[in-house]
């Protein structure tokens, strides 16, 4: 069995590759329960373990392990660790153990840039990033690789952290930090939201005809990155159904608020692949994705990543 590094991960896991193989497994579809949560006493305070299985009908199986801890964040580690196990499909032998936080920021971001290229209009070229964390890079390389991205406004609460991501793009795009998000989202053809915010940074107000909102941050009921009226102005558009029933906070928060409806979500996103439902109407229409992530995206990212890597014998 091959252990897979986190460095791994990024150097053999292509943009483009692990985008057309979630597009070919959003369409043709994989077993996936849902995803085990298991509470944990620890002596310094609650742990969560997550599994997260997932297999094809006669090939690959998978499963990504989670541990959530949010007392790291004394000791200045990441909340969130995990691995992947991919085995073979024919006599379930185990293949790879896979770092889990590379694959997942990859294929999150990877699942936001394949609804972008369904639903983004195809001249977007003004990507706004609100957000500063692990995710922000991953999300301005995915949606250029789909996109002709050209500049990238960058907005976050540390603002000394949106200037670093700034100057690491500057070669490719015309970056800039913004402090003024009204404007910043008024101007965006894209807007990208990676926070772990619980209360609403975008409002629907300063959404303009064109824009596409793609929503990765808020993936508990309790956290929400835009308000009601984002929603309510938006074509709206989901990862799974069953994932944002029971995770999308900007969702089930404006349904709390009586501002939205479940039934007014127009499709999840292997609906418009499959052509089943339509994407954005017209070029002046705002569509906002929202993703919470499933376990079909951890294994299709897993397999492209096998397939990829060279193998020692």
């Amino acid at each position: 069995m091959q252990v897979v590094s986190a460095a791994e991960v990024a150097q053999y896991l292509t943009w483009q590759g692990v985008i057309d193989r979630l597009r070919h497994t959003f369409v043709n579809g994989v077993e996936s329960p849902p995803r085990h949560h298991h509470a944990m006493y620890r002596p310094d305070g609650e742990a969560t373990m997550l599994l997260m299985p997932a297999w094809e009908a006669a090939g690959y199986i998978g499963v990504k392990m989670v541990n959530v801890f949010p007392q790291n964040a004394e000791h200045g580690i990441p909340a969130i660790s995990g691995l992947y196990l991919l085995s073979e499909g024919k006599h379930g032998q185990p293949l790879a153990c896979i770092d889990g936080s590379e694959l997942t920021r990859r294929r999150t971001a990877a699942a936001s840039a394949l609804a972008a290229q369904a639903l983004a209009n195809e001249d977007a070229e003004t990507l706004l990033v609100v957000g500063t964390g692990k995710l922000a890079p991953m999300v301005i390389e995915a949606h250029a690789s789909v996109r002709p991205i050209k500049r990238v406004l960058i907005w976050g609460r540390n603002p000394s952290k949106a200037t670093e991501i700034a100057e690491e793009y500057a070669s490719r795009f015309d970056t800039q930090v913004v402090e003024a998000l009204p404007a910043a989202v008024a101007e965006a053809d894209i807007v990208s939201c990676v926070t772990l915010s619980t209360q609403p940074i975008i409002k629907g107000e300063w959404l303009t005809p064109g824009t596409h909102v793609d929503l990765i941050g808020a993936f508990r009921p309790q956290m929400r990155e835009t308000d009601a009226l984002c929603l309510r102005r938006s074509q709206v558009f989901v990862d799974t159904y069953a994932g944002a029933k029971g995770e999308a906070g900007d969702i089930l928060q404006a349904i709390d608020e009586g501002e939205f409806q479940f039934e007014h979500i127009q499709a999840e996103l292997a609906e418009v692949l499959t052509g089943a439902k339509p994407g954005r109407s017209d070029k002046d229409a705002i569509t906002l994705f929202k993703s919470v992530g499933a376990s079909l995206e951890d294994l299709a990212a897993a397999i492209e990543l096998w397939e990829s890597l060279p193998k020692h014998h």
